[in-house]
């Protein structure tokens, strides 16, 4: 019991430092940063397809072979709507007479 309170208090103050963090970031920043979040839920992708990989061999772990899928899943959502953002704010950047390659 102590434990998963250590990791619920973990998670907490994490998502509380992350959106005071990301709301002190001035507008020209948002695009590297993008870019290093994207790095960082690629690696989020890698760990899930790990722990899935475990719970697919543990004889009785459906409910984490469920929760690793949802895990890949949201992780890819969150890397191709991270790229398409960054795509779309560097093109905000472009001159109006260049081409779209």
């Amino acid at each position: 019991m102590g434990e998963i309170m250590l990791l619920i208090f973990v998670f907490v103050i994490a998502g509380f430092l992350g959106v005071e963090l990301i709301s002190k970031v001035p507008s020209q920043l948002h695009t590297p940063l993008m870019s290093g979040t994207n790095a960082i839920s690629g690696i989020t992708i890698v760990g899930a397809m790990s722990a899935t990989a475990v719970a697919v061999l543990a004889p009785s772990s459906t409910l984490g072979m469920v929760f690793g899928i949802i895990a890949i899943v949201l992780a890819a959502i969150n890397v191709v709507g991270g790229y398409l953002v960054t795509d779309r704010m560097l093109g905000m950047f472009k001159k109006k007479g260049d081409k779209q390659k």
